[in-house]
């Protein structure tokens, strides 16, 4: 059950300025004949982290997957409706899945550092789009985006070491470093916490507050302490529909939906 929950900033404070970064209209997800998500529309701004709650089963994943088109993976499934980056439609044929994917970044449940060096895992990314010129130029994007995953004092000294061989927090923060060093401008998250102890979970939940702004992020997650804590804006899910969104202030404590209502205070999940 949730209990008193202290939000970071009010309503009125925290309106957002332009266009949604992501405006998804009407989207529906199919995994061959059955329907796994309903006519979701939300729109999702850089101010802002987003949460998407809700029992498990109920779909926020699969909905967090096709922001990057990360379903395409899946041969049984089909997405209807638009989603659209800068205003641009991401299913659109001719879209650059990876070019979409590194502007589009994502972080897993489970850490999953390329059995490389540390080094070698950030520099893929750019080595591979062309972000850099040269060693410099590569040494530079690699030490700040560990910097900017609050990992770069801990690993300085051993960057050549395997990141296989980190515990299991700053595997984590790792492949945030990753994903942030090919300057995505959307950070997809999925239950990132979920295998990490309180202590590895604070310090991503402090990098998720220190990131907003610089990207748009989204993320997944099964507490809602957490979402309470680390988002502005709040979706809850359920059976696939969307059944409330917005400030995450209002969501837990004033919810507009009795289903809501029933999730946040206990009664299922």
């Amino acid at each position: 059950m949730v209990t008193e929950q202290t939000p970071l900033t009010t309503p009125e404070e925290d309106e957002p300025t332009g266009e949604p970064k992501i405006r998804a209209t009407d989207v529906s997800v199919y995994y061959g004949d059955k329907k796994a998500i309903d006519e979701v529309s939300i729109d999702v701004h850089t101010e802002h982290v987003t949460a998407f709650i809700g029992p498990s089963g109920c779909g926020k994943s699969t909905f967090l997957r096709t922001l990057n088109r990360m379903n395409d993976t899946i041969p049984s499934a089909r997405v209807e409706g638009t989603i659209e980056l800068d205003g641009e439609d991401i299913y659109q044929s001719g879209m650059d899945v990876v070019q979409l994917r590194a502007r589009v970044g994502m972080v897993f449940q489970k850490p999953n550092p390329f059995p490389k060096s540390i080094y070698e895992n950030i520099a893929y990314g750019p080595r591979i789009h062309g972000l850099a010129q040269g060693k410099g130029e590569l040494d530079a994007i690699v030490e700040r985006s560990l910097q900017r995953a609050g990992l770069w004092d801990e690993v300085k000294d051993r960057i050549e070491d395997s990141g296989t061989a980190l515990s299991g927090g700053q595997q984590q923060r790792l492949c945030i470093a990753r994903a942030i060093a090919v300057d995505p401008e959307v950070i997809l998250m999925d239950e990132p916490c979920s295998a990490l102890d309180p202590i590895a979970t604070a310090k991503i939940e402090e990098l998720i507050d220190e990131l907003r702004g610089r990207y748009a992020i989204v993320i997944v997650t099964h507490s809602m302490q957490q979402a309470a804590r680390v988002s502005q804006r709040t979706a809850f899910f359920h059976l696939g529909h969307l059944v409330e969104y917005g400030h995450t202030s209002d969501i837990f404590t004033n919810p507009r939906e009795q289903k809501t209502q029933d999730y946040i205070t206990g009664r299922y999940g």
